[in-house]
């Protein structure tokens, strides 16, 4: 009798975990997509273009907690794939350039990219600053910024990518500026994923280029500084409800025109500078929301 009363009360017991646990999570699941539903995207703005790289390490971050604290409206980042298939942040092919390290980033393991120092050429006060994954990234960004992830690479790439995002539950704000390639491998695994097309066959073809953005039903488009960027592809852009990136701005100066043009977000390399004269446009610093 005792070990039966034993086992019934063993058994209710169960069940009130079990029903906590699925309750915690019915809770959790509500509260998330409040959040999500309540987030309002910026329109336009600023794009830290990777990060703070004027007072911060590139592709690091404290150059994106830079950017975050400044508000910008899109943060923008490069990813690569290293020999053991982990997705970092790194611009270059190489790590030489922005570490104390040598080598392609294809051909180094995450740990050993892991053991480099990403901070130390920018200054003392950035020493120890380590390579990024895709993935912390993803994790220290507000919930309300334009995330824009530029892969380089192909369909793994893009599939990884594609799959982290949303894991992270980061689709309603991060988008991969990629090749037809990694696109369709995106796709292919997560179908609502946003795509900026970034094709590097016909991109400098600004007429070729909009018009293949419009046929891939991309959600963004990155035009570049010296493209033939007429009134009319612009008016097409919009007609298709593309947003339009702009890479990049050298001068405060340019924003007016570029904003009035059609532009949506500007890349900037000295976001700060920029700030200024967005106030004066009525683009004022994002809050961020975690």
């Amino acid at each position: 009798m005792m070990d039966q009363l034993f086992l019934q009360q063993l058994k209710l017991s169960m069940i009130r975990i079990i029903l906590v646990a699925v309750l915690m999570q019915a809770v959790w699941l509500n509260r998330t997509m409040a959040q999500s539903t309540a987030i309002v995207m910026p329109e336009r703005g600023l794009c830290a273009h990777r990060g703070c790289p004027d007072t911060h390490p590139e592709n690091t971050l404290p150059g994106f907690r830079q950017a975050i604290s400044l508000g910008a409206q899109m943060i923008e980042f490069d990813i690569q794939v290293t020999k053991d298939s982990a997705l970092v942040i790194m611009h270059d092919e190489t790590v030489d350039r922005t570490t104390n390290g040598t080598g392609k980033v294809s051909e180094l393991t995450l740990a050993e990219i892991r053991q480099l120092d990403a901070g130390i050429k920018k200054g003392q006060s950035f020493v120890g600053t380590p390579v990024p994954t895709f993935e912390e990234t993803l994790a220290m960004m507000p919930r309300n910024v334009w995330l824009n992830c530029h892969l380089k690479g192909g369909a793994y790439a893009g599939k990884a990518a594609a799959e982290l995002v949303a894991k992270s539950g980061r689709l309603h704000q991060a988008f991969l500026t990629c090749g037809e390639a990694a696109a369709e491998a995106a796709r292919r695994v997560k179908p609502d994923i946003q795509i900026c097309n970034g094709e590097s066959r016909y991109r400098k073809d600004a007429p070729q280029y909009v018009a293949a953005t419009i046929r891939l039903k991309a959600g963004f488009i990155q035009l570049l500084r010296d493209g033939d960027n007429r009134s009319d592809l612009l008016a097409a852009l919009r007609k298709n409800g593309v947003k339009v990136n702009y890479y990049y701005a050298k001068s405060p100066e340019e924003l007016p025109q570029l904003l009035s043009s059609g532009v949506h977000f500007v890349l900037v390399n000295t976001l700060s500078d920029f700030i200024p004269e967005a106030k004066k446009l009525g683009i004022h610093p994002v809050q961020p929301v975690f």
